[in-house]
């Protein structure tokens, strides 16, 4: 192919950076509103016009050639340009866009959404996107803004601090200790107790491999890849299991067993190196830090 010269669409450069972000045509066009079969005919234009081949087809979707890799740095730049040419003219009407952050599963359901309403009402033009599910999205590939993750990333265009620890404590229901006798020690747990937790191999942390903490051998024989399934398990009598004191505590037909026993976990927010002084950045890591100092006693319960 040779290159054409008629000027870029920019509707076709953000379907491309929707693609590249999703990795999918279909998840892309999804993510921004266009049917994929528009996508897909806006890219093959758009590699007509410059004459490259941006994607090469995988099985699990469209993977960035040498070419596409260089044209996605250009187009980031342009993207970024642009929201912030947005944010100065609309910073009279305070801080708009969207604000995309990416946190585990329990934090995001069982903490922070008490949260979100004020957080809405202080930023009325902002969108917000809570992403909370089994597994982080990247900043450092800006597939989101700010990652609340459970470890320190080792490598990246990022940057990284401690937002909070938290405590995991040994939970079960009423139900349940109403059939068992309830353990006087960890090592009753090995013996005579059905345990719950996560699926080994499914694991998206090792921070979230914590039984063998409290006991080592400790193994669950009910597993689970999310924490909200675990927890309804150990509402139903299904055992005993570990969970975030944030958690657990709120939850009035479970108790805490053996409770001198906790472990620590922390929570780190990550940004993009590039993108951490946009003002919706900012306002999305004030909040959190606003969140996690309201809900200390709820983290790291005394006792």
């Amino acid at each position: 192919m040779q290159p054409k010269n008629v000027p870029l669409n920019w509707n076709d450069l953000q379907d491309f950076l929707a693609v590249a972000s999703a990795g999918q045509m279909g998840r892309a066009g999804i993510a921004i509103g266009v049917d994929p079969t528009t996508v897909a005919r806006r890219l093959r234009r758009l590699e007509a016009r410059l004459g490259q081949t941006l994607f090469e087809q995988s099985r699990g979707g469209q993977l960035l050639t040498e070419s596409g890799h260089a044209l996605l740095e250009r187009v980031e730049a342009m993207a970024q340009a642009a929201q912030d040419i947005s944010i100065k003219a609309n910073a009279n009407r305070g801080i708009s866009g969207n604000l995309r952050i990416s946190v585990s599963e329990g934090f995001g359901s069982r903490f922070l959404s008490r949260y979100v309403k004020d957080f809405g009402t202080a930023h009325p033009a902002l969108t917000l996107d809570l992403v909370a599910n089994s597994g982080f999205l990247s900043p450092s590939r800006r597939e989101a803004d700010i990652a609340v993750m459970l470890s320190r990333p080792k490598a990246g265009p990022v940057l990284c601090r401690k937002l909070a620890d938290y405590k995991l404590k040994l939970y079960t229901s009423h139900a349940y200790l109403q059939q068992s006798p309830a353990p006087t020690s960890l090592r009753d747990l090995r013996r005579d107790h059905t345990l719950v937790g996560y699926v080994p191999d499914l694991v998206y942390a090792p921070e979230l491999d914590y039984l063998g903490e409290f006991e080592s051998g400790l193994a669950a024989r009910i597993r689970s890849s999310s924490i909200n399934a675990q927890l309804e398990l150990l509402r139903n009598g299904v055992g005993i299991g570990v969970l975030p004191c944030f958690i657990g505590d709120m939850a009035a037909d479970l108790t805490a067993i053996l409770p001198d026993h906790a472990i620590t976990r922390s929570l780190w927010i990550v940004t993009h190196r590039d993108t951490q002084n946009l003002m919706r950045i900012k306002a999305g890591k004030e909040w959190l830090a606003h969140c996690v100092k309201d809900g200390r006693a709820q983290l790291v319960p005394e006792g």
